[in-house]
């Protein structure tokens, strides 16, 4: 059972400190901001740029020159590593833009002389983002705690999914605006879930780049932002660069004001345990009557009015 832990990934930090190990946990990433406590860790990991002063396109742009230049996108803090000295560090294989990769994995467990165990988590799914919670419990002794867990968040799924839904809207959600992106992975299943139909991308795929052309020929009823990593606040501020596009004004979704920004950075793009708020997000946009008596966090959904 592992007593010293660092977290190279959001959700890992969550899921740590939802099992009761958070005191457990000697440093974390740079994005690790939920539980509040979670703030107070040493970062191990910093990000090389700053993308809160940095606009979608920018950080697109920065993105794709540090890897075709093959530099680093994430650096490494070796001091606070080193006096972590953990027996287990948790990671992700999902994509190596979202939170450290395998370089910053292998780096580490080589400065650390292969001592700690790792524990890469894969998430492509729902049913993923689960498992990896009680493959978390395993590793760390809480295996019964995890279970219990999982199961409660498996009951408000299934809660779900089991109301008779209505009409079956089509809908697109979208995981960076400039350049567009659609959000893939997990978000997809979720959209059926919550009694859509999902345009564009697939579940268990990975996200990625969309013409514009494809949105015209799926003409979404509804339209979700999401931007990885993005609160709504950020999500309006780089939503005014596309909102007067003829293009974008042309789409049925735009013109009936059935645009939504969402709080991706909290429920959506980080695979723990709040996807499900994310799942119920998605139910009440869907089909706001159908779950009109869901209560949602404060700042999670805004429902975007077209000016057309």
């Amino acid at each position: 059972m592992s007593n010293r832990i660092v977290s190279f990934l959001p959700s890992a930090t969550e899921i740590l400190y939802d099992l009761g190990v958070g005191d457990q946990v000697l440093a974390v990433t740079h994005e690790c901001n939920y539980p509040t406590a979670a703030k107070t860790k040493p970062r191990v990991i910093h990000s090389v740029f700053d993308p809160q002063k940095m606009s979608s396109r920018e950080i697109d742009s920065k993105v794709v020159d540090l890897m075709k230049s093959g530099k680093d996108i994430y650096v490494l803090d070796e001091q606070v590593l080193k006096k972590a000295n953990p027996d287990l560090i948790v990671a992700q294989g999902i994509c190596e833009v979202c939170s450290p990769f395998t370089k910053e994995i292998n780096k580490a467990v080589t400065i650390l002389g292969g001592k700690p165990e790792v524990l890469i988590l894969d998430p492509r799914t729902l049913d993923d983002i689960l498992d990896n919670i009680v493959e978390i419990g395993k590793k760390v002794g809480k295996l019964a705690r995890a279970n219990e867990y999982v199961a409660g968040l498996r009951k408000r799924i299934k809660t779900i999914h089991n109301i008779p839904k209505g009409a079956r809207p089509k809908v697109l959600c979208i995981e960076w605006l400039d350049p567009l992106f659609t959000a893939g992975h997990w978000v997809p299943q979720m959209v059926e879930i919550a009694g859509g139909i999902n345009g564009i991308s697939t579940t268990g795929e990975s996200s990625r780049r969309m013409e514009f052309d494809e949105i015209i020929k799926f003409d979404p009823d509804i339209i979700v932002l999401m931007p990885c990593g993005f609160d709504i606040k950020r999500i309006m501020q780089e939503y005014e660069r596309i909102a007067d596009k003829k293009q974008w004004k042309s789409l049925r979704a735009v013109k009936q004001s059935e645009v939504y920004a969402v709080n991706a950075n909290e429920y959506f793009s980080k695979p723990g345990p709040r996807t499900v708020v994310g799942l119920e997000i998605l139910s009440k946009i869907i089909n706001p009557d159908t779950f009109r008596d869901l209560q949602l966090p404060k700042n999670s959904i805004l429902k975007i009015e077209s000016e057309i």
